[in-house]
């Protein structure tokens, strides 16, 4: 397998990497048997690539990806987050990103994990009342003891990525891109190519929007983050779809699953960047990981851009709380 590179420091992954957090929340009922087998398949087919934090679960999420990866640590490129808090309430966030917390966070992450070092440790979003300089610097001091190898960010805005990146070198931003979300052509890819640093797209099916079996708002179990979504929400949802039917037809013509046409778009849209669906099935991993032997010609992306051109979408792809928390 022909491998990505992640920003300029050495950090080399598989071209996919498996996103874990459905796994555990968010997305309706959990299994952790199939979840399990679910990551096994994705190593055994050469993947290497997985993605977890503290958040999901919360702390649920580090524990199970911590249990399958048991005896496969060198065949496993683990990346992890830390800075959202959680409590027993489920809608209780808080964003902390000061240094004292940077050290017990990680402490707590390798202990769930069950590893001695974490491979790429993210800030997950961006505190607004802690300098970046100060929060990095503190991830920093872990490099430095062994217990991560390389940092990131997620979801930062381009004047922070240049300002943590005086302090240590950042080898990944993680933040949501694929046909339903481009805000990071708006100036973020750019910026993470002047300083080159790697990009992670989390969410690139549109929060399975993009698979084209989500028929209906009623589908979604009570539990489901999607119901909050405001992409999920009235005109928006029937809007939307339309334009999930159309990406539909463009696939069918191709000869692939709509999924895997979504995922062979990003892939083309750059070496530096990798993609992380998410997935707690064997099944749709492997249609997910097939979409490597997809390529799209000139015809395919003008008809893509045609369909579904950037801001083509309905309504945000968060609360407008959460929103205040991405592009920082």
């Amino acid at each position: 397998m022909n491998l990505r590179s992640l920003g300029t420091q050495g950090l080399h992954v598989s071209p996919l990497g498996l996103g874990c957090m459905g796994m555990s929340e968010f997305y309706g009922a959990t299994d952790d048997v199939e979840s399990t087998a679910t990551i096994h398949r994705f190593l055994e087919r050469g993947f290497n690539f997985l993605d977890t934090a503290d958040a999901y679960g919360p702390f649920r999420n580090e524990e199970l990806v911590g249990r399958a990866i048991k005896g496969r640590r060198d065949s496993v490129v683990l990346a992890t987050k830390f800075g959202i808090q959680r409590s027993e309430d489920p809608a209780f966030r808080r964003i902390n990103g000061r240094p004292e917390y940077v050290r017990s966070a990680a402490e707590g992450s390798l202990k769930r994990l069950g590893v001695d070092h974490i491979d790429l440790y993210y800030l997950h979003r961006v505190d607004a009342d802690t300098p970046i300089e100060d929060t990095v610097g503190a991830m920093a001091d872990l490099v430095t003891q062994g217990k991560v190898r390389f940092l990131g960010l997620s979801e930062a805005g381009p004047e922070t990525l240049r300002r943590a990146s005086k302090v240590h070198p950042i080898s990944a931003l993680q933040s949501e891109y694929s046909l339903w979300t481009r805000d990071p052509e708006d100036g973020v890819l750019a910026a993470c190519r002047e300083l080159g640093i790697g990009f992670v797209a989390y969410s690139p099916l549109g929060r399975g929007f993009l698979t084209g079996q989500l028929r209906k708002f009623e589908d979604f179990a009570a539990d489901d983050y999607r119901r909050l979504s405001p992409r999920f929400q009235g005109e928006n949802f029937q809007k939307n779809l339309d334009l999930v039917d159309r990406v539909a037809e463009l696939a069918n013509a191709k000869g692939c699953r709509p999924a895997q046409l979504a995922l062979a778009w990003v892939l083309a849209q750059g070496d530096d960047i990798i993609p992380i669906p998410g997935t707690k099935r064997r099944g749709t991993l492997e249609e997910n990981l097939d979409a490597l032997s997809i390529e799209l010609t000139k015809e395919d992306f003008a008809h893509i851009n045609e369909v579904l051109p950037s801001g083509a979408v309905a309504g945000e792809r968060y609360s407008e709380a959460m929103m205040k928390l991405v592009g920082r």
